[in-house]
């Protein structure tokens, strides 16, 4: 089913507010899983990298921050005895691999032909 029709159905069932926390929860969840050492983190650390991420103004300026981070969560890793890896989760599109369309290049007939 997409996303469209889903939506539509949420509205007509009164159920937006609902998806809109449901969304929340997995939007935090995912945004976790991509702070480089965030496991080693408190609560307050994340919230706090996640403000000077946003107050950031230009890209040279975020990539300092991740940089400082970085350095200080592989420090923090050693010293809690905790293996980090050498570079930070890939950022991006959240799809991983393959892209989530399936095999092929886009040439074929389409579905159902």
């Amino acid at each position: 089913m997409n996303k469209a029709l889903i939506f539509g159905f949420a509205v007509a069932l009164g159920l937006l507010p609902a998806l809109g926390a449901v969304q929340a929860m997995e939007q935090a969840m995912e945004e976790e899983k991509t702070i480089y050492g965030s496991q080693l983190m408190t609560q307050e650390e994340r919230d706090e990298y996640r403000a000077r991420m946003r107050a950031a103004t230009t890209p040279e300026e975020k990539a300092q921050i991740r940089e400082e981070h970085h350095a200080r969560m592989k420090a923090r890793g050693e010293e809690m005895g905790v293996e980090l890896p050498d570079e930070p989760p890939a950022r991006g599109g959240r799809m991983g691999p393959g892209g989530g369309m399936g095999p092929g290049d886009g040439t074929g007939p389409g579905y159902g032909r």
